[in-house]
């Protein structure tokens, strides 16, 4: 187990080493949100040829599945656009030593935010021990997948319309959620967390999947999207009768 985790380490730093050096080049560290689901993508096989045994297959697919699903989702998203507006405040409060802050403080936190995250992808076992829990594993990653990705697919088209410019999304499953992209991706990693434990994960993989319904509800998810809209009169009166994040869980933020 002790070397599973060594291998992590050392594969999540060079990519996302190789990471950094391409934003340099480019004066965008916002690139690496492309990074963060092939980071997974990758991490997952690496693990796997580490161990090859076809009970263990079902977690890189449906990483794979997933990664890059998100990836091309955000790449499509940000082709063409300049740095997003989170990395530009960040290089102004940085100064004069923008790099070694950028490599630290946004390559390096998502590499260790990754390692959390993917603790069942490395410490999930070599035979699948519980064939029921697989199943239900499995059925609950392609719910919180579906509902992500439809999500996504309805704010995208949403935006498309010019007839909603300067409109919040309030119609398909953004009327059950003002998140339905982050309660999928929370939803789908305790998926990939069962799939662990019936291939033998130990209990404390359980990391994995509550680092990301944390980091997506209470840190880089919901909160900022919540505050970038607080004051607008449309939004108060959506938080009035939406759901902040579980559907139909609560009735106001």
């Amino acid at each position: 187990m002790f070397n599973n985790y060594l291998l992590a380490i050392l594969e999540i730093v060079v990519y996302f080493s190789i990471f950094f050096v391409i934003a340099q080049l480019k004066n965008n560290n916002s690139i690496v949100d492309i990074g963060w689901g092939l980071g997974f993508v990758l991490l997952s096989w690496v693990m796997f040829i580490n161990n090859p045994n076809l009970d263990r297959i079902v977690i890189p697919i449906m990483v794979s599945i997933w990664g890059l699903r998100l990836s091309y989702h955000i790449f499509i998203r940000n082709f063409g656009k300049p740095e997003d507006f989170r990395y530009v405040d960040m290089r102004k409060s940085w100064g004069e030593h923008q790099r070694i802050n950028a490599f630290f403080k946004v390559f390096m936190l998502q590499g260790f935010l990754q390692f959390l995250v993917a603790m069942t992808i490395i410490t999930y076992g070599s035979r699948i021990e519980n064939a029921s829990l697989v199943v239900f594993g499995v059925m609950l990653f392609a719910f919180g997948l579906a509902f992500e990705s439809i999500g996504d697919k309805q704010l995208k088209d949403f935006k498309a319309d010019p007839g909603n410019k300067g409109k919040i999304i309030q119609s398909g499953l953004w009327q059950y959620t003002r998140h339905p992209n982050y309660f999928g991706e929370a939803t789908l990693w305790w998926g990939i967390f069962l799939v662990g434990l019936g291939t033998g994960a130990p209990i404390h993989s359980i990391i994995g999947p509550l680092t990301i319904t944390i980091l997506v509800r209470f840190v880089s998810g919901v909160p900022l999207l919540e505050k970038k809209y607080k004051d607008r009169p449309d939004f108060i009166a959506y938080k009035k009768k939406t759901p902040v994040f579980i559907p139909f869980v609560g009735k106001r933020g």
